[in-house]
């Protein structure tokens, strides 16, 4: 297992948050968000352990997307979920832009 396992549980992870947004607040942001985030990550796992390309960059893409729409929020806000979704953001850059980093 490589870069897959990463890509597949924070697919779920944002899913999983889109959907509980969605359930506590009726927020439509929220589950479009989670899921179309989650959907960036789960085809980058995909394609991963497919050995197709641009598996990495999807994974970057969605840690790109996640945390430019969490990250002000979060120093903004300063609660908990914004804050959790800035750490999975920063935890998806870290390792997808390594992994990008090294096939330069």
């Amino acid at each position: 297992m490589g870069l897959e396992l990463p890509a597949y549980v924070l697919s779920a992870l944002t899913v999983t948050g889109g959907i509980a947004g969605y359930a506590r607040t009726k927020s439509k942001p929220s589950i479009i968000a989670g899921c179309a985030v989650g959907l960036l990550y789960g085809l980058g796992g995909y394609r991963i352990q497919n050995n197709q390309p641009y598996g990495v960059e999807l994974g970057l893409l969605a840690s790109v997307v996640l945390g430019g729409a969490s990250l002000p929020r979060a120093i903004k806000l300063r609660k908990p979920v914004p804050m959790m979704l800035s750490a999975i953001a920063a935890f998806g850059l870290y390792t997808f832009g390594d992994a990008f980093r090294k096939t330069l």
